[in-house]
């Protein structure tokens, strides 16, 4: 699929006579919170659309629930549909607006940028470092800083994330206006924001809305499954923990003037452990649910996209522990170099790719508790 046009609204069209059958029929109500949500917006307008497609977590239920699912002659795949409306969210409030075409559903454009990254990066370090100090056996405090510099490694990532997080912030910031209820005939807010901000994080920490009605995503020969939400949850929090190695390394380094490699036992080595097999377990199963699941509910022109940030983030983790397991001989400076060119990949595609999905679907589900 070519980069998303923003301006398209055939696909709005169409999420919206869908979600209208769905608002008439109620009987999926209780699969997940989208249907709730309708009926509370019955204009539908064009932030609706987006607030409803960011709030669902793609269990498919409601698809194989639906009376009026194809070969129907309503061919209500909500979905598929709400797949659609959610991927052209990304490009609608992405910033800058020229980069919004970046949001390619074939995944070329995350797999290419990825590669070229960790290719320059690798490259760099190469022809920068000697072969006698890349491919030495460094030993003891400040081992990693003789390949690569302190300050080039943390200048680095200081800079692609800091303006990946400014990228995401005033993408959700556009995301939060363009969805707000109308105030006419609007119901009047009932929940405070205590209490919808413990909701909303509960609901994004346990996936909840992926329980599709209780027993799970539908993508075992629709059969109902718990397994994608616990891979999601081994990716998630296996990232969170490989997050927690970071900011406590960057702790003992600053503070304790600590120098990495730490040893093995050591806080930082222990949950990037962790964090590492977590997101390589749980990036090779949704790797194998995605090819053995049916293929319908799902927008056939964004799953390459999918599949491309699956292996980014696997790669990410492989060559962590790869890096780990290897420290200690002459591989390390190489790896090295691979494993900061996927990060620095990972961290300037955060806010162009499906990994963004995450900060938008919090918003939606915020929103959602405060009403």
């Amino acid at each position: 699929m070519a980069a998303v046009d923003p301006g398209t609204s055939a696909e709005a069209a169409e999420a919206r006579r869908q979600l209208a059958i769905c608002n008439i029929c109620n009987y999926c109500n209780g699969l997940c919170a989208v249907f709730s949500a309708a009926e509370r917006r019955r204009r539908l307008t064009d932030g609706d659309l987006d607030q409803l497609a960011n709030l669902c977590h793609h269990c498919r239920s409601c698809l194989y629930d639906c009376q009026y699912a194809p070969p129907h002659a309503f061919a209500v795949n909500l979905p598929r549909a709400l797949a659609r409306q959610r991927w052209q969210s990304f490009a609608r409030y992405a910033w800058p607006r020229a980069l919004a075409r970046s949001f390619d559903g074939s995944g070329r454009w995350t797999a290419g940028l990825a590669a070229a990254v960790v290719l320059a990066f690798t490259l760099a370090v190469v022809l920068a470092v000697p072969t006698e100090t890349l491919f030495a056996v460094h030993t003891g405090p400040g081992a990693f800083y003789r390949v690569v510099p302190f300050g080039v490694m943390t200048g680095g990532a200081a800079l692609s994330l800091g303006f990946a997080l400014l990228a995401i912030g005033i993408g959700v910031a556009r995301f939060w206006r363009a969805t707000a209820p109308a105030t006419a005939g609007a119901p009047p807010r009932s929940t405070g924001i205590g209490t919808a901000l413990g909701r909303a994080a509960l609901d994004l920490l346990t996936l909840k809305n992926q329980s599709g009605g209780g027993p799970g995503c539908a993508d075992l020969d629709h059969r109902p499954s718990r397994l994608r939400r616990r891979f999601h949850h081994a990716v998630f929090y296996g990232f969170l923990l490989c997050l927690a190695s970071t900011m406590v390394a960057a702790g003992q380094h600053h503070l304790l003037g600590q120098q990495a490699p730490y040893p093995l036992l050591s806080a930082p080595v222990l949950l990037g452990t962790a964090g590492g097999i977590g997101m390589v377990a749980g990036c090779i199963g949704l790797l194998w649910l995605h090819r053995r699941e049916d293929p319908s509910p799902t927008d056939p022109g964004t799953r390459g996209a999918d599949v491309a940030l699956i292996w980014l983030l696997l790669a990410v983790a492989a060559t962590g522990l790869a890096l780990l397991a290897l420290r200690g001989t002459g591989a390390r400076g190489l790896l090295l170099a691979v494993h900061l060119g996927t990060v620095l990949a990972l961290f300037v595609l955060l806010p162009y790719s499906k990994m963004v999905h995450g900060a938008y679907r919090a918003a939606a589900l915020l929103r959602d508790a405060l009403q």
